[in-house]
């Protein structure tokens, strides 16, 4: 029962995953905390162990994804490269310093993240996008299946340095980067949203291999859970990514803006009263 339960949430996370270019560690995480421990399903959980388990989901998302992706031509590979090079230090130092959180401070600070990235992805549809860094950086071109030709790009340094920080909290959190990456490739960077979903999900799936070598190499892993989470993933990546291409993500989006400020407040409150 309880493994079936882990696969269920490992679907659930992998559609809205690669469905709108997260990672589905924002799904993963509070959902396997509140059953493990709140409910008892999962006594043995920690947060070091709940991320560590959420990176190796996130390899085979990140694959299944990036594989889907593939097919249609979305991923920006040399951006995905890129933008690897600062997550590499990254990810491995929010790995060191995921193993200094006990639970209420992870439960407080991965709350606030949850309310930061909800209200991201709320605002991100009515900001007005921002030029400099195309007219200042190497510039990249897309032509969407309609023939049109978009232009964006970045500069190089600060796509590394950007990234580096957004692998920190990879580390610490095991939830992708993408939440964040994704709106920085849209509203600075002026990709196009199908790309930098699909160019996301390519770096979600390189990221997770340092991430996860970090948290194997720390003892993170909860080896008994893997593969329930393993195959929900996977298979749940194959219809977010399918779904991708198929439909506007923005009713998801919205749906998934009150999920996460919802476990945001939920897991504050955790945080603060239950020490």
């Amino acid at each position: 029962m309880e493994l079936l339960l882990l696969a269920i949430i490992a679907l659930c996370s992998g559609i809205v995953g690669a469905l709108v270019g997260l990672g589905g560690g924002v799904i993963l995480i509070p959902a396997t905390l509140f059953f493990g421990l709140e409910i008892g399903l999962f006594p043995d959980i920690t947060p070091q162990r709940v991320v560590g388990l959420s990176v190796v989901m996130m390899i085979f998302t990140g694959l299944s994804s990036t594989l889907s992706y593939v097919k249609s031509k979305q991923i920006d590979f040399k951006s995905g490269f890129i933008f690897f090079i600062g997550s590499i230090p990254g990810a491995m130092l929010g790995a060191y310093l995921n193993k200094n959180l006990d639970l209420p401070s992870f439960n407080l600070y991965f709350g606030i993240l949850l309310i930061v990235l909800s209200t991201l992805l709320l605002v991100r549809d009515r900001l007005k996008p921002i030029h400099w860094f195309v007219n200042h950086g190497m510039k990249r071109h897309f032509i969407d299946k309609n023939g049109i030709e978009h232009e964006y790009g970045y500069p190089i340094w600060f796509g590394i340095i950007f990234t580096f920080f957004v692998g920190i909290i990879s580390g610490v959190f095991g939830i992708g980067g993408g939440s964040l990456i994704v709106p920085a490739m849209v509203l600075l960077f002026l990709f196009p949203p199908h790309v930098a979903v699909a160019t996301s999900m390519f770096l979600v799936f390189l990221t997770s291999l340092v991430n996860s070598a970090s948290h194997i190499y720390l003892g993170n892993v909860p080896w008994g859970y893997t593969i329930p989470v393993i195959i929900g993933a996977y298979v749940g990546a194959k219809l977010g990514a399918a779904l991708n291409k198929r439909l506007n993500s923005k009713t998801v989006v919205i749906l998934l803006q009150v999920v996460m400020f919802l476990m945001g407040v939920r897991s504050i409150l955790e945080g603060l009263f239950n020490k």
